[in-house]
């Protein structure tokens, strides 16, 4: 079932005429320029980037997640041999390390920025390194798309989880301006997180938390029993998927593993929580802190949030634990989905004598 989109005008009562002067070389101005067009959480850290196999990727990105997304054009009708392409591109990208992706950014930027100073000015937090290329993604952009190629990548997608997607775009004439409109293929390419790299497995039931410094500090964290994460709905969403009950292990991002515990209170504002030290119940702004947590913020949508934690484990930031294959990601609380985490949570159990 083909895609097709419209755009009519309300006091016109017709349909816009389709404009099909757009090429590619515009096309992919406009995106390496305003990239929110297709996703206001990817980075541009690369355009006509040359493969191993001597090919270029139109435009290679980075989400907040640190996973890379492969952009690539297509202006007419997309042919299954673009599929194979974008997999094609995926496999050479995979080869790459996390400073081939900081050299590359370079290179787009003319060395006036590095790929830290340009994901920390757009997603206003440090990139994790261990967190780069957890995954791999493929969106195709294209006006329309045939019958063959539609099969393909629903079967890929349902059948291996292969996160491939196309994103349809028309450029309509409206009093003399042009307008652009975008559909997804299937939504849910934005939001899916299994890992294109690894064996995908079951979820554990066990908890990652990235527990990002600056404001905190880790010695409030171990002392008292908690972690947190920054102010923001992007931060504090993902910590609330946290239950009284859940066991969570705590990785300092660059630094390494801390330490794990099981949650005895689910997130609550800074200001307002409650936290248990010993058998005594303390209020968070009570105790006395190292870090700033925001108490003095009312704004549910900005304040810093906080949930309480029983220690099972913990170490100091100078003797964390960090490993070649340990698991990262870069969202404040995850599940993962990854052989590279049951790794993680079975050296760290050996390590710290975890049951």
């Amino acid at each position: 079932m083909s895609i097709m989109q419209s755009v009519w005008s309300l006091d016109d009562k017709q349909p816009l005429q389709l404009d099909n002067l757009l090429n590619e070389k515009e096309l992919e101005d406009l995106l390496c320029e305003h990239i929110e067009i297709l996703n206001n959480d990817w980075l541009v850290i690369g355009r006509q980037v040359r493969t191993s196999a001597n090919k270029l990727i139109d435009i290679l990105c980075m989400d907040r997640d640190g996973d890379i997304v492969i952009v690539e054009l297509k202006k007419g009708m997309t042919p299954r041999e673009v599929t194979a392409q974008a997999i094609d591109y995926a496999s050479c990208v995979e080869q790459l390390h996390p400073e081939d992706f900081a050299e590359i950014f370079l290179r787009y930027s003319d060395g006036n920025k590095t790929l830290g100073d340009a994901y920390r000015e757009k997603f206003s937090n440090d990139l994790d390194e261990d967190a780069i290329k957890q995954n791999v993604k493929m969106v195709i952009v294209a006006s329309k798309m045939d019958d063959s190629t539609e099969r393909i990548i629903t079967y890929l997608r349902a059948k291996y989880q292969v996160d491939i997607n196309i994103l349809f775009f028309n450029v309509f004439l409206h009093n003399g301006q042009r307008l652009i409109s975008r559909a997804w293929f299937q939504e849910d390419a934005e939001v899916e997180k299994i890992p294109s790299t690894q064996v995908s497995v079951n979820w554990n039931h066990e908890y990652y938390c990235s527990f990002g410094l600056g404001s905190r500090t880790w010695v409030d964290a171990k002392k008292y029993g908690f972690i947190s994460a920054g102010g923001g709905s992007w931060y504090t969403n993902t910590l609330k998927m946290l239950s009284t009950g859940d066991r969570v292990w705590v990785n300092i991002p660059h630094t390494g593993y801390v330490g794990v515990g099981i949650v005895t209170s689910e997130a609550q504002m800074a200001r307002d929580a409650v936290i248990t030290v010993g058998t005594q119940k303390h209020p968070f702004p009570e105790l006395t802190l190292k870090g700033n947590y925001g108490l003095d913020k009312n704004d549910p949508e900005t304040a810093e949030y906080i949930v309480g934690v029983d220690w099972l484990y913990t170490t100091s930031e100078s003797k964390a634990v960090k490993e070649t294959g340990f698991f990262g990601n870069q969202n404040t609380v995850c599940r993962p989905t990854s052989a590279k985490w049951d790794f993680t949570v079975g050296r760290l159990k050996q390590l710290w004598n975890i049951d």
